[in-house]
Protein backbone atom coordinates (compact mmCIF):
# COMPACT_ATOMS: atom_id res chain seq x y z
CA UNK A 1 0.00 0.00 0.00
CA UNK A 2 3.29 2.23 -0.36
CA UNK A 3 1.44 5.75 -1.17
CA UNK A 4 -1.49 5.03 0.65
CA UNK A 5 -1.34 7.34 3.59
CA UNK A 6 -1.43 5.37 7.11
CA UNK A 7 -4.42 6.73 8.09
CA UNK A 8 -6.32 4.97 5.03
CA UNK A 9 -4.78 1.81 5.37
CA UNK A 10 -5.87 1.73 9.41
CA UNK A 11 -9.72 3.10 8.60
CA UNK A 12 -9.45 0.02 6.33
CA UNK A 13 -8.70 -2.69 8.63
CA UNK A 14 -10.99 -1.22 10.91
CA UNK A 15 -13.62 -1.30 8.19
CA UNK A 16 -12.67 -4.67 7.73
CA UNK A 17 -12.91 -5.85 11.53
CA UNK A 18 -15.83 -4.31 12.06
CA UNK A 19 -17.76 -5.86 9.14
CA UNK A 20 -16.68 -9.27 10.53
CA UNK A 21 -17.81 -8.15 14.04
CA UNK A 22 -21.18 -7.57 12.66
CA UNK A 23 -21.72 -10.08 10.72
CA UNK A 24 -20.66 -12.83 13.57
CA UNK A 25 -22.78 -10.52 16.05
CA UNK A 26 -25.91 -10.82 13.31
CA UNK A 27 -25.37 -14.89 13.52
CA UNK A 28 -25.25 -15.08 16.52
CA UNK A 29 -28.61 -12.62 17.55
CA UNK A 30 -30.24 -13.70 14.88
CA UNK A 31 -33.39 -15.86 15.31
CA UNK A 32 -32.58 -19.65 15.03
CA UNK A 33 -33.82 -22.52 13.76
CA UNK A 34 -34.62 -26.22 15.93
CA UNK A 35 -33.26 -28.62 13.01
CA UNK A 36 -35.16 -32.11 14.09
CA UNK A 37 -33.60 -35.89 12.85
CA UNK A 38 -36.40 -38.64 13.72
CA UNK A 39 -34.57 -42.06 13.96
CA UNK A 40 -38.49 -43.48 13.10
CA UNK A 41 -41.44 -42.10 12.44
CA UNK A 42 -43.38 -44.74 13.39
CA UNK A 43 -43.65 -47.41 15.94
CA UNK A 44 -45.95 -50.47 16.65
CA UNK A 45 -48.21 -49.14 19.78
CA UNK A 46 -46.59 -52.34 21.96
CA UNK A 47 -45.81 -50.22 24.61
CA UNK A 48 -41.87 -50.82 24.78
CA UNK A 49 -40.65 -50.07 21.45
CA UNK A 50 -38.62 -46.42 21.19
CA UNK A 51 -37.05 -43.76 18.42
CA UNK A 52 -34.43 -40.57 19.03
CA UNK A 53 -35.04 -37.31 18.24
CA UNK A 54 -32.23 -35.43 17.84
CA UNK A 55 -32.40 -31.54 18.31
CA UNK A 56 -30.13 -28.81 16.64
CA UNK A 57 -29.95 -25.80 16.33
CA UNK A 58 -29.26 -23.69 12.96
CA UNK A 59 -26.36 -20.99 14.45
CA UNK A 60 -24.47 -22.92 17.03
CA UNK A 61 -26.33 -21.59 20.10
CA UNK A 62 -27.23 -23.44 23.55
CA UNK A 63 -30.25 -24.92 23.50
CA UNK A 64 -31.46 -22.96 26.49
CA UNK A 65 -34.94 -24.21 28.45
CA UNK A 66 -35.51 -26.88 25.66
CA UNK A 67 -38.75 -28.90 26.10
CA UNK A 68 -40.01 -31.57 24.09
CA UNK A 69 -44.08 -31.78 25.01
CA UNK A 70 -46.36 -34.86 23.78
CA UNK A 71 -49.65 -33.67 22.60
CA UNK A 72 -50.97 -37.60 23.61
CA UNK A 73 -48.82 -38.89 26.22
CA UNK A 74 -51.27 -42.42 26.46
CA UNK A 75 -49.62 -42.81 22.72
CA UNK A 76 -46.28 -41.75 23.33
CA UNK A 77 -43.93 -41.09 26.04
CA UNK A 78 -41.01 -38.95 26.24
CA UNK A 79 -38.63 -41.36 28.04
CA UNK A 80 -35.58 -39.12 28.43
CA UNK A 81 -33.81 -35.78 27.02
CA UNK A 82 -30.28 -35.18 27.23
CA UNK A 83 -29.04 -31.58 25.97
CA UNK A 84 -25.75 -30.50 25.95
CA UNK A 85 -24.86 -27.00 24.38
CA UNK A 86 -26.47 -26.65 20.86
CA UNK A 87 -27.36 -30.34 20.49
CA UNK A 88 -30.04 -32.70 22.13
CA UNK A 89 -31.45 -35.97 22.41
CA UNK A 90 -35.15 -37.18 23.08
CA UNK A 91 -36.15 -41.03 23.60
CA UNK A 92 -39.63 -41.51 22.55
CA UNK A 93 -41.39 -44.73 23.96
CA UNK A 94 -43.99 -45.98 22.37
CA UNK A 95 -47.58 -46.32 24.12
CA UNK A 96 -50.10 -48.69 23.45
CA UNK A 97 -52.60 -46.79 21.78
CA UNK A 98 -52.20 -46.19 18.22
CA UNK A 99 -52.63 -43.51 16.46
CA UNK A 100 -50.65 -40.02 15.29
CA UNK A 101 -49.27 -37.38 18.04
CA UNK A 102 -47.29 -34.15 17.91
CA UNK A 103 -44.18 -33.10 19.57
CA UNK A 104 -44.02 -29.39 20.26
CA UNK A 105 -39.93 -28.37 20.29
CA UNK A 106 -38.90 -24.97 21.60
CA UNK A 107 -36.10 -23.22 23.49
CA UNK A 108 -35.51 -19.75 24.60
CA UNK A 109 -34.23 -17.79 21.52
CA UNK A 110 -35.70 -20.25 19.20
CA UNK A 111 -39.18 -20.49 16.78
CA UNK A 112 -40.94 -23.64 18.29
CA UNK A 113 -41.15 -26.58 15.98
CA UNK A 114 -43.55 -29.48 15.79
CA UNK A 115 -43.06 -33.10 14.39
CA UNK A 116 -45.35 -36.17 14.62
CA UNK A 117 -45.06 -39.66 14.96
CA UNK A 118 -47.45 -42.42 14.18
CA UNK A 119 -48.08 -45.66 16.70
CA UNK A 120 -48.91 -48.38 14.62
CA UNK A 121 -51.80 -50.98 15.87
CA UNK A 122 -49.92 -54.57 17.30
CA UNK A 123 -52.14 -56.99 18.57
CA UNK A 124 -49.42 -59.84 19.22
CA UNK A 125 -50.11 -62.62 21.79
CA UNK A 126 -46.86 -64.08 21.70
CA UNK A 127 -47.72 -66.53 24.49
CA UNK A 128 -50.79 -67.72 22.87
CA UNK A 129 -52.73 -67.52 26.36
CA UNK A 130 -55.52 -64.76 25.06
CA UNK A 131 -53.49 -61.51 26.67
CA UNK A 132 -52.33 -59.13 24.23
CA UNK A 133 -48.50 -58.09 24.48
CA UNK A 134 -49.70 -54.74 24.65
CA UNK A 135 -51.05 -55.23 27.97
CA UNK A 136 -47.97 -57.72 29.39
CA UNK A 137 -45.97 -55.40 31.10
CA UNK A 138 -42.36 -55.65 29.71
CA UNK A 139 -40.66 -53.16 32.38
CA UNK A 140 -39.33 -55.17 35.96
CA UNK A 141 -40.47 -51.06 37.43
CA UNK A 142 -43.73 -51.69 36.24
CA UNK A 143 -44.22 -55.59 37.65
CA UNK A 144 -43.28 -54.39 40.91
CA UNK A 145 -45.48 -51.26 40.91
CA UNK A 146 -48.54 -53.65 39.56
CA UNK A 147 -48.13 -56.35 42.49
CA UNK A 148 -47.25 -53.60 45.66
CA UNK A 149 -50.60 -51.35 44.28
CA UNK A 150 -52.69 -54.70 43.41
CA UNK A 151 -51.44 -55.85 47.13
CA UNK A 152 -51.96 -52.83 48.82
CA UNK A 153 -55.13 -51.88 47.45
CA UNK A 154 -56.49 -55.76 48.23
CA UNK A 155 -55.30 -55.17 52.01
CA UNK A 156 -56.41 -51.67 52.77
CA UNK A 157 -60.25 -52.91 51.66
CA UNK A 158 -59.60 -55.55 54.53
CA UNK A 159 -58.77 -52.80 56.79
CA UNK A 160 -61.84 -50.58 55.81
CA UNK A 161 -63.94 -53.57 56.82
CA UNK A 162 -67.93 -51.97 56.21
CA UNK A 163 -66.53 -49.16 54.28
CA UNK A 164 -64.61 -51.27 51.71
CA UNK A 165 -65.54 -50.47 47.90
CA UNK A 166 -69.50 -51.33 47.38
CA UNK A 167 -68.70 -53.17 44.56
CA UNK A 168 -66.76 -56.02 46.50
CA UNK A 169 -69.47 -58.63 47.27
CA UNK A 170 -67.12 -61.99 46.93
CA UNK A 171 -63.57 -62.68 46.14
CA UNK A 172 -63.33 -62.36 42.55
CA UNK A 173 -64.71 -59.11 42.77
CA UNK A 174 -61.94 -57.84 45.26
CA UNK A 175 -59.70 -59.08 42.58
CA UNK A 176 -61.54 -57.38 39.71
CA UNK A 177 -61.54 -53.79 42.02
CA UNK A 178 -57.53 -54.63 43.41
CA UNK A 179 -56.12 -55.09 39.97
CA UNK A 180 -58.34 -52.54 37.82
CA UNK A 181 -57.21 -49.87 40.69
CA UNK A 182 -53.68 -51.15 40.35
CA UNK A 183 -53.41 -49.96 36.79
CA UNK A 184 -54.43 -46.65 37.24
CA UNK A 185 -53.29 -43.26 37.30
CA UNK A 186 -52.87 -42.37 40.94
CA UNK A 187 -53.37 -39.02 40.98
CA UNK A 188 -55.17 -36.40 43.64
CA UNK A 189 -58.10 -37.04 42.01
CA UNK A 190 -58.30 -40.56 42.09
CA UNK A 191 -56.76 -40.18 45.98
CA UNK A 192 -60.31 -39.02 46.99
CA UNK A 193 -62.46 -41.95 45.70
CA UNK A 194 -59.80 -44.58 46.88
CA UNK A 195 -58.82 -43.44 50.22
CA UNK A 196 -55.63 -45.57 51.62
CA UNK A 197 -54.81 -46.20 55.50
CA UNK A 198 -51.38 -45.93 54.63
CA UNK A 199 -49.12 -43.97 51.92
CA UNK A 200 -48.24 -46.08 48.78
CA UNK A 201 -44.62 -46.85 48.84
CA UNK A 202 -44.27 -47.59 44.80
CA UNK A 203 -44.94 -45.41 41.95
CA UNK A 204 -47.63 -45.87 38.83
CA UNK A 205 -47.29 -48.13 36.06
CA UNK A 206 -45.82 -46.26 33.12
CA UNK A 207 -46.76 -48.12 30.60
CA UNK A 208 -50.61 -47.80 30.36
CA UNK A 209 -53.11 -46.39 32.25
CA UNK A 210 -56.36 -47.96 32.66
CA UNK A 211 -58.34 -47.71 30.68
CA UNK A 212 -56.16 -46.38 28.43
CA UNK A 213 -55.48 -49.18 26.08
CA UNK A 214 -57.13 -50.18 22.71
CA UNK A 215 -59.53 -52.75 24.90
CA UNK A 216 -60.95 -49.54 27.07
CA UNK A 217 -62.17 -50.44 30.26
CA UNK A 218 -62.81 -54.24 29.20
CA UNK A 219 -59.89 -55.71 30.93
CA UNK A 220 -60.61 -59.42 31.84
CA UNK A 221 -60.56 -62.17 28.88
CA UNK A 222 -63.85 -64.49 29.37
CA UNK A 223 -63.38 -66.72 26.90
CA UNK A 224 -60.51 -69.23 25.40
CA UNK A 225 -58.16 -68.84 22.24
CA UNK A 226 -55.64 -66.39 21.17
CA UNK A 227 -56.12 -62.97 21.06
CA UNK A 228 -56.64 -61.46 17.23
CA UNK A 229 -57.75 -57.93 16.52
CA UNK A 230 -61.73 -59.09 16.19
CA UNK A 231 -61.04 -59.87 20.03
CA UNK A 232 -61.17 -56.01 20.19
CA UNK A 233 -65.00 -55.54 19.17
CA UNK A 234 -66.37 -59.62 19.36
CA UNK A 235 -66.75 -59.31 23.53
CA UNK A 236 -63.88 -61.62 24.18
CA UNK A 237 -62.67 -59.12 27.15
CA UNK A 238 -64.87 -57.84 29.76
CA UNK A 239 -65.19 -55.40 32.74
CA UNK A 240 -66.74 -58.43 34.70
CA UNK A 241 -65.06 -62.12 35.07
CA UNK A 242 -66.14 -64.59 38.32
CA UNK A 243 -63.34 -66.99 40.21
CA UNK A 244 -63.47 -69.33 37.48
CA UNK A 245 -62.90 -67.03 34.27
CA UNK A 246 -60.01 -65.20 36.00
CA UNK A 247 -58.65 -68.69 36.71
CA UNK A 248 -58.86 -70.16 33.47
CA UNK A 249 -58.60 -67.06 30.94
CA UNK A 250 -56.27 -64.18 32.76
CA UNK A 251 -54.07 -66.27 35.16
CA UNK A 252 -51.40 -68.92 34.40
CA UNK A 253 -49.83 -71.74 37.09
CA UNK A 254 -46.87 -71.48 38.67
CA UNK A 255 -47.03 -74.56 40.65
CA UNK A 256 -48.83 -75.62 43.62
CA UNK A 257 -46.00 -75.45 46.43
CA UNK A 258 -46.89 -72.10 48.33
CA UNK A 259 -43.12 -70.70 48.64
CA UNK A 260 -43.36 -70.24 44.81
CA UNK A 261 -45.81 -67.66 45.36
CA UNK A 262 -44.83 -63.76 45.27
CA UNK A 263 -46.78 -60.72 46.74
CA UNK A 264 -49.94 -60.31 44.26
CA UNK A 265 -50.08 -64.08 43.02
CA UNK A 266 -53.16 -65.85 43.56
CA UNK A 267 -54.49 -68.97 45.19
CA UNK A 268 -57.39 -70.86 43.99
CA UNK A 269 -59.56 -73.55 45.18
CA UNK A 270 -62.64 -75.66 43.86
CA UNK A 271 -64.81 -77.26 46.67
CA UNK A 272 -67.79 -79.97 45.23
CA UNK A 273 -70.10 -77.82 46.88
CA UNK A 274 -72.06 -75.28 46.68
CA UNK A 275 -73.15 -73.16 43.62
CA UNK A 276 -69.86 -71.19 43.80
CA UNK A 277 -67.21 -73.52 43.79
CA UNK A 278 -64.15 -71.63 42.86
CA UNK A 279 -62.35 -69.04 44.79
CA UNK A 280 -59.39 -67.20 45.38
CA UNK A 281 -57.46 -65.85 47.70
CA UNK A 282 -54.63 -63.08 46.89
CA UNK A 283 -51.03 -63.62 48.50
CA UNK A 284 -50.22 -60.32 50.45
CA UNK A 285 -46.22 -61.34 51.55
CA UNK A 286 -45.48 -58.76 54.14
CA UNK A 287 -48.25 -56.30 55.22
CA UNK A 288 -47.27 -52.67 53.53
CA UNK A 289 -49.79 -51.34 56.34
CA UNK A 290 -49.09 -53.64 59.59
CA UNK A 291 -45.15 -53.48 60.38
CA UNK A 292 -43.52 -56.88 60.95
CA UNK A 293 -42.13 -60.08 58.80
CA UNK A 294 -45.48 -62.13 58.90
CA UNK A 295 -47.21 -62.84 55.42
CA UNK A 296 -50.54 -62.67 55.03
CA UNK A 297 -53.13 -63.93 52.27
CA UNK A 298 -56.59 -61.53 52.28
CA UNK A 299 -60.01 -62.87 50.56
CA UNK A 300 -63.78 -62.41 50.30
CA UNK A 301 -66.01 -64.95 51.79
CA UNK A 302 -68.31 -64.75 49.07
CA UNK A 303 -72.39 -64.12 49.53
CA UNK A 304 -74.58 -65.71 52.33
CA UNK A 305 -76.30 -68.87 50.65
CA UNK A 306 -79.98 -69.16 50.01
CA UNK A 307 -81.62 -71.28 52.85
CA UNK A 308 -82.18 -73.86 50.53
CA UNK A 309 -78.68 -74.35 49.73
CA UNK A 310 -77.08 -77.26 51.38
CA UNK A 311 -73.16 -76.36 50.40
CA UNK A 312 -71.19 -74.27 51.67
CA UNK A 313 -69.58 -70.97 49.60
CA UNK A 314 -67.07 -68.50 49.71
CA UNK A 315 -63.81 -69.04 51.45
CA UNK A 316 -63.08 -69.85 54.99
CA UNK A 317 -64.59 -67.75 57.86
CA UNK A 318 -67.43 -67.10 56.11
CA UNK A 319 -69.91 -65.15 58.49
CA UNK A 320 -73.95 -64.53 57.85
CA UNK A 321 -73.20 -61.07 56.65
CA UNK A 322 -75.38 -60.94 52.95
CA UNK A 323 -72.47 -60.01 50.20
CA UNK A 324 -69.61 -61.44 52.41
CA UNK A 325 -66.60 -60.32 54.32
CA UNK A 326 -63.01 -59.80 53.69
CA UNK A 327 -60.61 -61.58 55.40
CA UNK A 328 -57.11 -61.78 56.27
CA UNK A 329 -54.87 -64.80 57.68
CA UNK A 330 -51.66 -65.34 58.23
CA UNK A 331 -50.03 -67.97 56.20
CA UNK A 332 -49.89 -69.99 59.62
CA UNK A 333 -52.62 -69.80 60.14
CA UNK A 334 -54.07 -70.94 56.48
CA UNK A 335 -51.52 -74.22 56.69
CA UNK A 336 -53.69 -74.93 59.87
CA UNK A 337 -56.76 -74.13 59.10
CA UNK A 338 -59.32 -76.63 61.01
CA UNK A 339 -61.21 -77.38 57.50
CA UNK A 340 -58.50 -78.94 55.77
CA UNK A 341 -60.06 -78.04 52.35
CA UNK A 342 -58.79 -74.79 52.74
CA UNK A 343 -55.31 -75.26 53.53
CA UNK A 344 -52.43 -74.39 50.34
CA UNK A 345 -50.69 -77.68 50.49
CA UNK A 346 -49.78 -80.02 47.65
CA UNK A 347 -52.12 -83.03 49.39
CA UNK A 348 -55.40 -80.77 49.24
CA UNK A 349 -57.52 -81.83 46.14
CA UNK A 350 -59.03 -78.57 46.64
CA UNK A 351 -56.32 -76.69 46.14
CA UNK A 352 -55.39 -75.40 42.43
CA UNK A 353 -52.15 -74.33 42.85
CA UNK A 354 -50.64 -70.78 43.05
CA UNK A 355 -51.60 -68.52 39.72
CA UNK A 356 -49.82 -65.61 38.52
CA UNK A 357 -51.61 -62.81 36.47
CA UNK A 358 -50.77 -63.12 32.75
CA UNK A 359 -49.68 -59.13 32.63
CA UNK A 360 -46.98 -60.08 34.34
CA UNK A 361 -46.08 -63.38 32.19
CA UNK A 362 -42.06 -63.47 31.05
CA UNK A 363 -41.31 -61.66 34.14
CA UNK A 364 -40.74 -64.46 36.73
Amino acid sequence: MRGVPRWIAVLAVLAVVAGVCAFTLRHTLAPGELETTLAAGSLPADGFSSTELTIHSSNGRQLRGLQVQVAKPHQLALESLTNQAGSATATLQAGVLPGVTALRISASGFASREVTVKTIPDFTDAVGDGTPDFLRLHDPADRLAFRRWFTLLAESQYLRGQNAAPEIDDCAALLRFAYREALREHDAAWSRTVPLPAPATSGDVQQYQYPYTPLGSALFRVRDGSFTSDDLRDGAFGEFADAETLWRYNTFPVGRDLMRARPGDLLFFRQDSGHMPFHAMIFLGRSQIDPGSEEFVVYDTGPTPQPASTGRVGGPGRNDAAKGVIKRLSIAELLNYPDARWRPVPSNPAFLGVYRWNILRGGE
